[in-house]
């Protein structure tokens, strides 16, 4: 009982004490020092405390920018190979297109060298393929390819009268004498030849170029074109240009 009324005027009096007394305010904080940190240590703890949140932002903030960076790094890779991807698959899908034109034209071709054959067999008309031939021509350059038929009385061509046919491009006033058959040898060779000579003399005028388009051309007839200055194809696609200043003239274009 005596200690409890002890504490309430401890309680009571120590306020005044520590104001009043000096030497008893430094003993009280001398024993309340261990268990208490006085205002400069309070103040020094605060401020290490708040360096080290600044320390932990900033390496926070690092590495935040860091990770961004990595981010960013990977975004840029990604475009760039997304970019680079649809770049094959462009090449790609275009490789596509032109193999499958390629096999178009092939199929075509093919489909020609075997008309060719049956017109030589009698199996196809050589009419039919002639207009084959003069149809890509056509389509390819915008031209019209002409059919002549001509009656040659003094028998210029032949030795005898006779019908002279022959198929004509006229073109930016350029005239174009050509020979689109299934197959062609030596004699037929010459034989076209005279009749452009005889196209040229009636109508008074001078071909620019001539032209032999089949896929079968015997080597013989070859050699006479090439003495002749006739050119030579093996196909309607093989004709680069259609205009007076045409190279390989007299060469064989056969493949």
């Amino acid at each position: 009982m005596l200690s409890e009324q002890l504490k309430e005027q401890i309680k009571r009096e120590l306020p005044q004490w520590l104001r009043g007394d000096p030497e008893f305010r430094r003993f009280v904080l001398d024993l309340a020092r261990d268990e208490f940190a006085d205002k400069q240590q309070t103040e020094g703890r605060f401020e290490a405390m708040l360096a080290e949140l600044a320390r932990d932002r900033e390496e926070q903030s690092r590495r935040w920018e860091a990770q961004e960076r990595k981010w960013e790094a990977n975004e840029r890779k990604w475009e760039e190979e997304t970019r680079a991807w649809r770049k094959h698959e462009e090449e790609v899908w275009a490789e596509i297109r032109n193999l499958r034109e390629e096999n178009v034209a092939l199929d075509h071709r093919i489909d020609r060298t075997l008309g060719a054959l049956g017109a030589r067999w009698g199996l196809q008309s050589e009419r039919a393929f002639r207009n084959a031939l003069a149809g890509i021509l056509e389509a390819s350059f915008g031209v019209e390819v002409l059919h002549i038929n001509e009656y040659d009385d003094a028998g210029e061509v032949f030795g005898r009268p006779e019908q002279v046919e022959l198929d004509v491009i006229i073109k930016n006033g350029l005239l174009i004498i050509c020979e689109l058959k299934s197959s062609i040898d030596k004699a037929a060779m010459y034989s076209f030849e005279r009749k452009a000579r005889f196209y040229e003399k009636r109508h008074g005028r001078t071909a620019s170029r001539l032209m032999v388009i089949s896929p079968m051309i015997d080597p013989r007839a070859q050699k006479v074109a090439e003495r002749l200055g006739i050119e030579t194809y093996s196909d309607s696609l093989d004709v680069e240009t259609l205009d007076g200043n045409a190279e390989g003239v007299s060469a064989s274009h056969e493949r």
